[in-house]
């Protein structure tokens, strides 16, 4: 069976988007292998999806100096992580608005009431006649609720959301700039929700909760597999390891060490 994505090149896509990344070692063999001559010019191997480019290299220097650039698997990982990424940013931003709708609504409140007071007699009314019990409705029992609150418990409530949703942004930024602080901060930010979730889900089932639960199973899932968090799959040493085994320039040092010695990468 065929899987999604399966011959998708992340190399040319992100090379489609971004350009091409060239580089001169100034190790010679290093930099021949690196290299050809065409009828239009002087061509270099990009770092990213090994295609010869022409044109004058974009950097140069020491093997151990050149960027450390993003190929295959990684480049995948790092479309998932910002997608996680602007998931983190949409409902830290909602729930930013949240605690401002709490605040405006705790200055506001002796006005809310004056309005409920006034105008639900008359809704209740028009209700009995259709046969709906407006008094035992979810949204009139929530402001019923919410405006016997305390000023001091509806301020801890906008502190707490807003605390949240400082978190979720700090997950996103993190998540969206591949910072390894970042990825621990969304694996133990959300792990340590996900059994509230499930409660809720075992009180109500909702798709949104459902959706919610899933998603953020994924995310802690999926960061600490393949970024090999707290000591995962071999830990920070093994995922650095792996980034650089996929390196152009670590392929092609090594296809000179029958030769000379391996070039040390950057780690």
């Amino acid at each position: 069976m065929a899987r999604p994505f399966e011959d998708f090149d992340w190399n040319l896509r992100s090379c489609g988007r971004h350009g091409h990344v060239t580089y001169r070692p100034t190790e010679e063999a290093l930099a021949h292998r690196l290299t050809a001559t065409t009828e239009a010019g002087e061509a270099w191997r990009c770092l990213r999806c090994g295609d010869f480019v022409l044109g004058a290299p974009h950097g140069s220097g020491p093997a151990a100096d050149a960027p450390l650039v993003l190929r295959g698997p990684a480049l995948r990982d790092a479309f998932i992580l910002r997608l996680l990424a602007v998931e983190r940013f949409v409902r830290g931003l909602l729930l930013l608005a949240l605690a401002y709708g709490i605040y405006r609504f705790n200055g506001a409140r002796d006005s809310l009431q004056q309005v409920f007071d006034r105008y639900l007699p008359a809704f209740r009314t028009a209700a009995d006649r259709v046969g709906i019990d407006l008094q035992n409705t979810g949204p009139v029992r929530l402001i019923q609720h919410a405006l016997a609150l305390r000023h001091s418990t509806l301020m801890l409530v906008a502190a707490a959301v807003l605390a949240y949703a400082a978190l979720q942004l700090g997950e996103g930024t993190g998540l969206w700039l591949m910072k390894r602080w970042g990825e621990y901060l969304a694996v133990v930010g959300t792990g340590i929700f996900v059994p509230l979730e499930v409660y809720e889900i075992l009180e109500r089932v909702t798709w949104l909760r459902v959706a919610a639960l899933l998603v953020n199973v994924f995310a802690v899932v999926y960061i600490l597999y393949t970024k090999r968090l707290f000591g995962l799959r071999g830990g920070r040493a093994a995922f650095e390891a792996e980034r650089h085994s996929a390196s152009l320039l670590e392929v092609e040092s090594a296809a000179l060490e029958p030769t000379g010695p391996s070039v040390a990468m950057p780690g």
